[in-house]
């Protein structure tokens, strides 16, 4: 009865990783303004936009770290 797919999870380092991205985003000192812009996009929206990258590479990083040691 004890199936070790449904056994919880240990909490780990790798975790931090994503309130980098949590931080950058909703902090907003780090992006209220509008230079400098980039091909014609002010600084604002490309930011979270970039962060929307790094924040899929980050969480994919987490992802297969944790995974690994699960196995």
């Amino acid at each position: 009865m004890s199936d070790p797919a449904h056994q919880p999870r240990a909490w780990s380092w790798w975790y931090l990783l994503l309130l980098v991205q949590f931080v950058a985003v909703l902090w907003p000192p780090f992006f209220n303004k509008a230079e400098p812009y980039w091909i014609g996009i002010p600084f604002f929206y490309w930011y979270q936009l970039l962060w929307v990258l790094i924040g899929a590479v980050l969480t994919a990083i987490v992802y297969f770290a944790t995974e690994a040691g699960h196995r």
